[in-house]
């Protein structure tokens, strides 16, 4: 069974930093991309940052030189450190697995919340 288990959330003041970590219960290479996505109340879940498995990555201009996406493939885990945090970066933060070939199935973890206070 496929499982994505999200840690690292909390309460944090603005400029400071968290990092938010995803555990797979599988080899993390044998994903297609693995991503965080992030939802504040009332909106919609938006792409923050993913990584292939050849190691390219991508981010969502508003987190552009604030986080970064890496991957620890020994402890089939993934990162994202975010640094000078937001009030605007509050929301929940998902961890995306994408899986498969000619039928790819996204896998979600539960969800972390980070609250970014003034």
């Amino acid at each position: 069974q496929v499982q994505l288990v999200e840690s690292g959330g909390g309460l944090v003041q603005a400029g400071g930093s968290l990092r938010l970590s995803c555990a797979a219960s599988i080899t993390i290479l044998n994903f297609n991309t693995v991503g965080w996505y992030h939802q504040a109340p009332g909106k919609q879940r938006e792409l923050v940052a993913t990584i292939t498995r050849d190691g390219r990555t991508y981010y969502a201009d508003s987190v552009k030189g604030r986080f970064t996406i890496s991957r620890d493939n020994a402890k089939n885990t993934v990162y994202l450190q975010m640094n000078s945090l937001k009030s605007e970066d509050t929301a929940v933060y998902y961890c995306n697995g994408n899986l498969g070939w000619s039928a790819p199935v996204d896998y979600w973890g539960q969800g972390t919340q980070v609250t970014v206070f003034s």
